[in-house]
């Protein structure tokens, strides 16, 4: 023991680091956690001050002593690789650690244990916990917006045969596999706009005519970022591909394009496409609004995926170009079936990040009077009855909206993994 230098960890003495280490590192954290749930200082006998700052130092010697480079255990490793890596980093951890078991109990107990979800009125929500019954009783209007409620089928049979259709692609034939990119990239597209314009807005079928004014909730956040994914896309790859283009006046225009997109704010084109936009169509030529913000959010995300398509583009080896066009291909052919895939491929993450921005982006057209789910909340909250509950209805909102974007995220690296190769 006495040969033992604590100052350097070494594999000599690397049980005794690794015992000593973990038992520092687990008192640490076994004070903090006393405290925070069940209120027991075991430290009480010190100096507030001391007391405090104490289970940080004792953990810190402890991530110390278990710093190693490499000691054959694959988990500790890991540890050591990626938040022990120094002093500082072992602190920053220890920080993040004690902060989330501080803030465990005051959280659970606003979320689950001390809130209210029974009742159908304000005066129900008589504890210091969230008003889940806010959120109840709002819950079909934060989903259908002002949709009429017996009509709201109609939205229900939509975003379930769109769904259905989303699948085919997995339940297709050899034969037919060639022909998905067209599907997806027109006919499916088309499909949506038929279903969605021609149901949920009706006046078709014997159906009563609802108002797009009336779409709002979750159900218009879907909408709007649906068409605004399968629109903005093929519009950012054929001005990746112009800006990339030897012709000078298509290279140019889409250099413009992007880059007056780029240069102005999301808010700023959608008040635009809302208020500005009407003023110059003709007499007697109207134009939806919905329609109009689909367009300007299409656009403006069109600029930013051009941009990443382009990055794609410009990490090809200069050597693809020169092989297909060896092999005759022409410049459709030569990008349809050798460049593009390769790009795209080597952007997924990039592609993936805008489109999570695009859906965290459709909050913005409450400006323009569209009352999608975050919308339907700020209308909410302004209701006489239910004052101040707005904390429960973003706090709802966003967890709809983590999982959106889980999903989205989690979907784009299962494409990286399974289109990956090795370069």
């Amino acid at each position: 023991m006495k040969n033992i230098n604590f100052l350097k960890p070494n594999k000599q003495n690397f049980y005794v680091y690794f015992y000593t280490g973990i038992a520092l590192f687990t008192l640490s954290v076994l004070d903090v956690f006393l405290s925070s749930f069940f209120e027991i200082n075991t430290t009480s006998f010190l100096p507030n001050s001391i007391s405090f700052i104490l289970p940080i130092i004792i953990g810190t010697i402890g991530l110390h002593l278990i710093r190693i480079e490499y000691s054959g255990i694959k988990s500790l490793d890991i540890i050591n690789k990626n938040i022990n890596t120094n002093t500082f980093n072992a602190f920053l951890t220890l920080s993040i650690i004690f902060l989330i078991i501080k803030a465990t109990p005051p959280a659970m107990s606003w979320f689950v244990f001390d809130a209210t979800i029974s009742g159908d009125s304000k005066e129900a929500c008589t504890s210091e916990g969230a008003c889940w019954t806010y959120i109840k009783i709002w819950f079909n209007r934060f989903v259908y917006g002002m949709y009429p409620n017996e009509y709201q089928w109609r939205i229900n049979i939509s975003f379930i045969l769109l769904i259905g259709l989303a699948f085919v692609g997995y339940f297709s034939t050899e034969g037919l596999k060639k022909y998905l990119t067209l599907y997806y990239v027109i006919i499916y597209p088309i499909i949506a706009f038929i279903l969605i314009y021609y149901l949920i807005s009706g006046g078709s079928l014997g159906l009563d005519w609802v108002e797009t004014g009336a779409w709002g909730g979750l159900s218009l956040t879907f909408i709007v970022s649906f068409f605004c994914l399968i629109f903005c896309f093929p519009i950012g790859m054929i001005l990746a591909l112009g800006r990339r283009s030897s012709l000078p006046t298509i290279r140019y225009f889409s250099v413009g394009f992007i880059e007056f997109w780029r240069g102005v704010p999301l808010i700023t084109v959608l008040f635009m496409s809302s208020v500005m936009f009407p003023m110059f169509l003709p007499d007697g030529f109207f134009l939806d609004k919905l329609v109009r913000v689909i367009i300007a959010i299409s656009l403006f995300e069109a600029a930013y995926v051009a941009e990443v398509i382009r990055g794609g583009l410009q990490a090809l080896p200069r050597g693809q170009y020169d092989a297909a066009k060896s092999l005759g291909m022409g410049y459709w052919k030569m990008h349809i079936f050798v460049i593009l895939p390769q790009a795209l491929k080597l952007v997924i993450p990039g592609i993936a990040n805008t489109f999570l921005a695009l859906v965290k982006d459709t909050p913005l057209i409450f400006v323009v009077g569209l009352l999608e789910i975050v919308g339907m909340l700020n209308l909410a909250k302004t209701n006489p009855k239910w004052l101040g509950f707005a904390m429960e209805g973003y706090v709802f909102a966003a967890i709809i909206f983590w999982i959106i974007c889980y999903a989205m995220s989690k979907y784009s690296y299962n494409l990286e993994a399974k289109y990956k190769t090795e370069r």
